[in-house]
């Protein structure tokens, strides 16, 4: 085996103290190792010998070196070979691993690199050369654990960022539970009809609540709103606006007021916007808004007295199966100091039924890009005339996921349908 011969000019002594700090030497010469493993202490190393490629791969095993030097050609394990198997060790850190050889072909240093080596040094060895390859050697490990570092707080983000986010997802599901809470109930006989509500939310919480309460003995007050934007602020505005038209605490209830006998009763529809309008204004510091519809349903008579605030139309459906969209539009809630609010009335007769819903329906876009739209839904009611209560709620919804082709909405959806079937009056 050829020997290494002496440096002509010795590189000056480093304390080692670099990237590179403890080196594994490999030959199966006891003199080539000796040689190699004295220049490397003079340079500040920490040197290790191992005289094959088994020996090399026990002592790795107990400490991973910094760079190993081996030889290509041995008896046993070949250089090759041992470089090959030492890649396959996981570790935390990068060795640099240079390979002496006497091979100068490029289909051997091709095979080199493909086993895993990062370098290649001409037997015999000059120690310029040698200290060179080692200086290359540390820039490399030093960028290799640089980008390790880097990968590691990278990593601790990312995971405390799912940790974080985990929480929030918690919170988020508990703000839903919540939120859904606050439809008390979904369905309610009557004696003169059925009233049925549905709240879908197109993320965890959102900006749409609807709900009924008690206006006396004789009415049933309806009311369907969807704030601005969406998310846990818009969810927090549902959530006091809840409180304004409460059933539980009718003396808060901004649409009631008492009547001569001591009984609440019905405020005017266009009054109690224009009260939510200022509260909104003047006490909720927000740049929220909100649409509104607002009505109130005399249960023997049918005679309905509504106020719209920029709330999609109420789609009215005749015993005969045909629909009407009816409602002035007006301006949602919230957004003009001096807003006027208005007021107009309609009539159910025995066997009509009233949808009040929010514009996620109306508003929702098929695969084409193309919106539902007031047609839509007058065709979608007509299609499912035969179905009432709760199961067209859900049936509406099916057939709003087969127009949307797809089951995730872009906007919350909200619904009320009261179906009157009690006597009518004339009005």
């Amino acid at each position: 085996m050829p020997s290494i011969h002496p440096a002509i000019s010795e590189p000056t002594p480093q304390s080692g103290a670099g990237a590179i700090r403890y080196v594994l030497v490999v030959d199966d010469s006891r003199l080539q190792r000796k040689i190699l493993t004295s220049s490397l202490k003079r340079w500040g190393f920490e040197v290790a010998e191992a005289s094959g490629g088994e020996q090399a791969l026990e002592m790795v095993q107990m400490r991973r070196p910094d760079l190993i030097l081996s030889d290509w050609i041995m008896p046993g394990m070949s250089g090759l070979e041992l470089c090959q198997r030492f890649r396959e060790i996981d570790g935390d850190q990068y060795s640099y691993f240079i390979l002496l050889t006497s091979k100068s072909e490029k289909e051997e240093v091709a095979r080199g690199l493909d086993s895993g080596a990062d370098d290649f040094l001409t037997k015999p060895v000059d120690s310029n050369e040698l200290r060179a390859r080692i200086r290359a050697g540390e820039r490399l490990i030093d960028m290799q654990r640089s980008m390790a570092r880097s990968n590691r707080k990278l990593s601790e983000t990312l995971e405390e960022v799912q940790r974080l986010y985990d929480n929030i997802d918690s919170d988020l599901q508990e703000a839903k539970k919540l939120q859904q809470s606050l439809l008390r109930e979904r369905h309610r006989s009557l004696p003169s009809g059925q009233l049925s509500l549905m709240l879908r939310s197109s993320g965890h919480v959102g900006g749409d609540l609807v709900g009924f309460f008690q206006a006396g003995p004789d009415h049933m007050g309806l009311y369907a709103l969807d704030v601005s934007g969406h998310g846990i602020s818009s969810a927090l505005m549902t959530a006091r606006l809840a409180g304004y038209l409460s059933s539980a605490a009718p003396d808060q209830n901004v649409a009631l007021e008492k009547g001569a006998d001591g009984r609440f009763v019905p405020r005017p529809p266009r009054e109690v916007v224009s009260a939510l309008n200022a509260l909104v204004l003047d006490e909720m510091e927000t740049e929220h808004y909100f649409t509104l519809l607002l009505a109130f349903v005399e249960l023997k008579s049918g005679r309905m007295v509504l106020s719209q605030a920029g709330h999609p139309h109420p789609a009215v459906q005749r015993a005969d199966k045909s629909v009407e969209q009816v409602g002035p539009g007006g301006v949602p809630v919230g957004l003009l100091p001096q807003a006027r609010f208005d007021q107009f009335e309609l009539t159910l007769n025995s066997g009509d039924r009233i949808l009040i819903l929010s514009d996620g329906v109306t508003e929702c876009p098929g695969p084409d890009g193309q919106m539902l739209g007031e047609e839509g839904l007058a065709d979608l009611m007509g299609e499912l005339a035969q179905i009432s209560g709760p199961a067209f709620l859900e049936a509406l919804v099916w057939r709003l996921t087969e127009f949307n082709g797809a089951t995730d909405f872009p906007d919350d959806v909200s619904a009320i349908l009261f179906e009157f079937q009690g006597q009518s009056v004339d009005t």
